[in-house]
């Protein structure tokens, strides 16, 4: 169908039940009821540690990765495919428990899973070879893909557009800050201890936060809005959800920004130890002066949301990510600045890399709340997926300053240019009643 460019499809698409709607800022529960203070607090204290739980488990043994490849006889690249083995199973995960959580509520699939995370980090703590290893962290994954997967569910069934993007911004925090705090914390692990000891930890923290799941965690989908699963009805709905192409640009944004963040983390053990001489302690603390970037671009963005759009912050963060990753990339080739100017950039990047990790999801989850629980696990298949597709190539180009700077540079202007060509989400228009309408052009 044609429409003149001034023309509006008014078709509506449902992002809230106006009996849930609260006011702006406010959250609402699925009653239609307003979560207390207390409650709210509790929620994103739960919520934000099953978030960090899977980038925990993907960075804490990072500091340790040239003595795991020494220990178990293997190369540098080989070793990183078991980072890349957490990043898909992340992936895969998320897209099994998201049908599921829409069908049979939010807490036993997030309890399960992290359970399961337990069990294969135990594993990890015994695995004998790089391949037993990698198969372990796959299912490492898989288990901590629920929590990252259900916490993006469980907001939006309590709230939605700006309200959404204010909390959403405080768990990505969480999301963000956690993998570059995660060396940190395995450096401080590994001056007491070998590297299976990180396993240790992670079968603990793992357990914790579980039993805080139990306890502490409501189930914030009621029966009454669950979607029965049904493998043609859940084909349907992903179906449904790749044909929508705002939501496809906007995964595809959330991808290739964290895919950069993981270039990061993937490659900067080597670039920062083997390259610029740093040992497993200052390199802990070098990623960990790098979280305050993050940290404070999410928390920016909570004050951002009082003003701006989501939509808004995240296009100027895109572009501004672009340019920064560019002069990353000018820095590392030509070596201007040596360590510290590759370290500033990386920070610069890092920084706008927070005000697109919160925004994207929101604009992307705001229209499909009735399958959030599959809408979100599509956006975090994709999201780990691209990352994991690409930020190997750090190691395939040489674990280099310059591999690292392409890689990051590459993804984010890849992002930038999907953001203004694919998803131009400022087409999506309010139009009241819980409802939006696409202005097609």
């Amino acid at each position: 169908m044609t429409i003149a460019d001034d023309q509006l499809d008014t078709a509506p698409v449902r992002v809230a039940d106006p009996a849930r709607t609260a006011e702006p800022g406010q959250p609402s529960t699925p009653d239609g009821g307003n979560a207390p203070p207390g409650g709210q607090l509790k929620l994103v204290l739960v919520l934000g540690a099953l978030i960090a739980l899977g980038p925990l488990s993907i960075d804490m043994y990072l500091p340790a990765l040239p003595k795991i490849a020494a220990d178990l006889m293997t190369t540098e690249s080989t070793i990183q495919l078991t980072l890349s083995g957490t990043v898909l199973g992340l992936g895969l995960g998320q897209l099994l428990v998201g049908p599921l959580s829409d069908a049979i509520g939010r807490r036993i699939p997030l309890i399960t899973g992290t359970l399961v995370h337990v069990v294969a980090s135990l594993l990890c703590l015994f695995a004998p070879t790089v391949e037993l290893l990698t198969a372990a962290r796959v299912l490492q994954g898989l288990g901590a893909s629920t929590g990252m997967v259900l916490a993006l569910a469980m907001v939006r069934d309590l709230y939605t557009d700006r309200a959404a993007a204010t909390l959403l911004s405080r768990l990505i925090l969480v999301m963000g800050v956690s993998p570059v705090l995660a060396p940190t914390l395995g450096s401080a692990l590994l001056s007491w201890t070998q590297w299976r000891g990180v396993f240790v930890a992670l079968a603990v923290l793992g357990a914790v936060i579980a039993v805080a799941a139990v306890v502490a965690l409501p189930e914030t989908l009621p029966s009454s809005r669950r979607v029965p699963l049904r493998f043609k009805e859940t084909v349907r709905t992903y179906g449904g959800l790749l044909t929508d192409r705002t939501f496809i640009g906007l995964i595809l944004v959330a991808g290739l920004a964290m895919a950069g963040l993981f270039a990061f983390v993937s490659g900067g053990s080597f670039v920062f130890q083997h390259q610029y001489g740093l040992d497993q302690g200052q390199f802990g603390l070098m990623f960990g002066a790098s979280a305050v970037w993050l940290i404070a671009a999410t928390q920016l963005n909570a004050r951002l949301m009082r003003r701006y759009e989501p939509h808004q912050v995240l296009v100027a963060a895109s572009v501004a990510a672009s340019v920064a990753g560019a002069a990353l990339f000018a820095a590392a080739a030509t070596g201007a600045g040596g360590m510290f100017g590759v370290a500033v950039l990386v920070w610069a990047v890092l920084f706008f890399a927070g005000l697109i990790l919160p925004n994207a999801p929101a604009v992307a989850l705001n229209a499909h709340g009735e399958t959030a629980g599959t809408a979100a696990s599509l956006l975090g298949a994709v999201q780990f997926g691209v990352g994991a597709a690409i930020s190997p190539l750090v190691g395939v180009l040489g674990n280099n300053a310059l591999a690292m700077g392409t890689v990051m540079f590459g993804g984010l202007t890849l992002a930038a240019a999907v953001l203004v060509l694919v998803a131009r989400p400022w087409r999506v228009v309010p139009v009241g009643d819980g409802v939006v309408a696409v202005a097609v052009h």
